[in-house]
């Protein structure tokens, strides 16, 4: 009989408490609350946003396959196929990064149009502006024509991706609850590396074997083609997701004070100044690393896209764990933790040869765990350090910032290739002179990570708690479930 009463204690509250609970919303529709229409309005808003969340992260996959067909590893190949020198090499694949420059237009852009009106039409144009190059091969122009053609179409799309992304960064701000931030954007991240790989693989495929059949030049241009009509889908998806702000009233003011206020504000110094240090260090040969595989290690697109897909994998095992780090501790401890690690992965490129590749596997983990999560806290960082007020132009100047740090270091690192011998002798030992500007990149990037430590991140944790909590989260995740786990929080859009 007790037990009885036990079991159905929580029956019997429910009956005594039901009555009361009637009255108190009855009481609530006399005084005006209509509660029903509010928990509906809750659920509406919910639905929407799951909706914008899925075609969101459904947009990023397919622009990875953009990526795959038309992006740094593709300008690679077609600046060789092109016969380009190392320097207009470099150039090409490091115009994502110098187009940066034009973060303080993409503000204005952004501030006269709309986020996702500015977002949409200019995302949508970039990733069509290639289309010439898949007519190269019918043509047949002179090498210095074919070469012109690249650099100015890819050139193009940089600018305008660079202004649609502005847009885009500060539209996802506020469409992302700061609450799932970390992971929600961790789990898109691992999700389009899964499809960014995949594609690569393919497309690595493809090219190696057109190569022995002297089919390069059209199987290139049948890859941009694709990358066009991928982009089109894209287009079709970013239409599917809701702007969550109010229209106009949401703009800020488009005046130079308002382009000029983020590099007076001590608050965000702290993450441009290591911004500076940081593109500076990586751009001095960033541009590089792809060209050596190809011409040095004598590696075939397939491999470089296997490379690839395993950078790929450790980026897609940790990136939620990151996310749930940032979350938890902030974006500025995992900035300054990955960016000391980052440090020493070029000294990995020392090591291969191309009879000896398996060093590139260790550089692939490394740099897949480490630089997953730091794009990630550095994606994030602009979104928890800056004020909603004018975020596009706090956007606009850590991209320029980075983006002018990044051009200088990728031409100096250039002329440096070209002027150094392609091979020397370093203490009895030959180098290649692009292992030279790994060497120096290195120890840069050891430097430039000091600047992470003044970033200012309010309620962010110290360093010291990433590496605890990075262990205890894996160890978490390896336990078995236990039974009688509390149920998924019903409020989150993070899935």
């Amino acid at each position: 009989m007790a037990s009885a009463l036990f079991r159905n204690r929580h029956k019997i509250k429910t009956s005594l408490l039901w009555p009361l609970a009637t009255l108190a919303s009855g009481i609530g529709a006399l005084a005006g609350a209509p509660r029903a229409d509010a928990a509906e309005a809750a659920a509406t808003s919910r639905s929407r946003l799951r909706r914008s969340l899925g075609a969101c992260t459904a947009e990023g996959l397919v622009a990875e396959v953009v990526s795959a067909c038309a992006g740094g590893a593709i300008l690679t190949g077609w600046a060789i196929h092109l016969h380009a020198s190392a320097l207009l090499t470099g150039l090409v694949v490091a115009l994502p990064q110098m187009a940066q420059l034009f973060q303080l237009p993409a503000a204005w852009s952004t501030a006269l149009l709309g986020r996702r009106r500015a977002a949409v039409a200019l995302v949508a144009v970039s990733r069509q502006v290639m289309l010439p190059l898949a007519v190269l091969p019918l043509f047949a122009p002179s090498a210095s024509t074919a070469q012109a053609v690249l650099l100015a179409v890819a050139a193009l799309s940089a600018v305008l991706g660079v202004l649609g992304n502005n847009a885009w960064v500060s539209w996802m701000g506020d469409l992302v609850p700061r609450r799932v931030r970390g992971r929600y954007f961790g789990r898109r991240i691992a999700l389009c590396t899964i499809a960014g790989a995949t594609a690569s693989a393919g497309v690595g495929l493809a090219l190696d074997w057109a190569r022995p059949h002297g089919a390069t030049g059209v199987m290139l241009a049948a890859l941009q083609l694709f990358a066009s009509v991928a982009g089109v889908v894209t287009t079709v998806l970013m239409l599917r997701q809701h702007d969550p702000g109010r229209g106009a009233a949401d703009r800020p003011a488009v005046s130079l004070a308002a382009a000029l206020r983020p590099f007076g504000d001590r608050s965000a110094r702290g993450l441009l100044v290591y911004v500076l240090a940081w593109n500076l260090a990586v751009g001095f040969a960033g541009g590089f690393f792809a060209l050596y595989m190809l011409q040095n290690l004598r590696m075939g697109f397939t491999l470089v896209a296997l490379h690839g897909i395993a950078l790929a994998a450790a980026r897609v095992l940790t990136a939620p764990l990151w996310g749930h780090v940032i979350d938890r501790l902030g974006a500025r401890p995992v900035l300054v933790a990955c960016a000391f690690g980052i440090s020493a992965i070029p000294v990995v490129w020392l090591f291969p040869t191309p009879t000896f590749l398996w060093p590139l596997a260790i550089d692939a983990v490394l740099a897949g765990v480490l630089w997953g999560g730091h794009n990630l806290a550095m994606f994030v960082a602009p979104m928890t350090v800056t004020p909603e007020r004018g975020r596009p132009f706090y956007v606009a100047a850590i991209a320029v910032t980075g983006g002018l740090a990044f051009t200088i270091a990728t031409a100096c690192g250039g002329v440096l290739a070209e002027a150094l011998p392609r091979e020397l002798t370093v203490l009895g030992h030959p180098v290649h002179n692009l292992q030279l500007l790994f060497i120096a990149s290195a120890v840069m990037r050891f430097v430039a990570a000091f600047g992470a430590l003044r970033i200012h991140e309010p309620a962010a944790a110290g360093v010291g708690a990433v590496l605890p909590h990075v262990f205890a989260l894996t160890r978490r995740r390896a336990a078995p479930p236990t039974r009688g786990a509390p149920p998924r929080d019903p409020d989150s859009v993070a899935a």
